[in-house]
């Protein structure tokens, strides 16, 4: 059975267009708003919705995703608030697929075959847990790929031939290429390099490849859009939102606005380069 990842980015390769994957922090600011925006971003233009598992430990995250997480941890957001989301998004959507995003302690702690159980039945559709390696696939990726979930793997500039492979074995979905080393949200991708890189990868896997990483805006994204299967935006999604928060850091409708506001131009800037490219 295919899951609705797969289903989209066969959909959008039939248009002849890259997916925007758009990533936003469970619980911030706030449950109320987070949820508000969750909502708003498909209408947008997202095509996948990553929602990142806030955790106190965040070491792949640059300053605004972390500043993120720690809003939302401040705000009492739980891994189960998390599933909660998801699963009053679902009530209204069934078709935008949904990745959680994050580290493995969380699941850990809430224990593996019941956070498996409870993401499927709340609709979720895949899984990125950043600091699960390949050698570590019993602990999660095995388990989520025989529960129907997909199991998304990062590749980077240093992910070489050698070790690709194993970095592709049991990775489900799509590819997320990190596009340049470092933290989120710090330098901008070449897009040049960026495509040598997808063409690479697509050399080892027939799998789709979305690129993530220095991603900011319609001109960014029509750039990355142009090679590979889909764009990944986050931090700038976070940035747009932090600037909305009042002095004791709440938000409000402004803050679904500019979060979705940006959503919806960085979405023209992706089929933009559809159009370009059938042109």
């Amino acid at each position: 059975m295919t899951t609705r990842i797969e289903q989209r980015f066969a959909a959008l390769k039939d248009e002849g267009r890259a997916a925007l994957v758009t990533f936003v922090m469970s619980g911030d600011p706030d449950y109320e708003t987070s949820m508000a925006i969750i909502k708003a971003l498909p209408q947008a233009g997202a095509d996948v919705i990553e929602l990142g598992m806030p955790f106190t430990d965040p070491m792949a995250d640059g300053p605004s995703i972390q500043a993120a997480g720690v809003r939302a941890l401040k705000g009492g957001q739980t891994l189960k608030k998390t599933l909660a989301m998801v699963r009053d998004f679902r009530k209204g959507e069934a078709s935008t697929p949904i990745v959680l995003m994050g580290y493995f302690n969380p699941i850990y702690i809430y224990g593996v075959d019941k956070f498996l159980v409870d993401a499927k039945e709340a609709g979720v559709d895949g899984l990125i847990v950043v600091d699960l390696p390949p050698e570590e696939d019993e602990e999660l990726c095995l388990p989520a790929l025989k529960a129907g979930l997909n199991f998304i793997r990062l590749a980077t500039p240093t992910t070489d031939d050698k070790r690709l492979p194993a970095v592709l074995n049991n990775t489900s979905g799509f590819v997320y290429y990190v596009s340049i080393t470092g933290i989120t949200g710090s330098a901008a991708p070449d897009a040049a390099k960026v495509s040598a890189a997808v063409g690479r990868i697509k050399k080892h896997t027939r799998l789709p490849v979305a690129v993530g990483f220095g991603v900011k805006n319609a001109d960014s994204a029509r750039a990355i859009a142009a090679g590979a299967d889909g764009v990944v935006v986050g931090s700038a999604l976070i940035d747009a939102l932090n600037k909305t928060l009042d002095g004791n850091g709440k938000g409000g409708a402004a803050t679904v606005k500019a979060v979705a506001d940006l959503v919806a131009d960085i979405a023209k800037g992706v089929r933009a380069a559809a159009k370009v490219a059938a042109e």
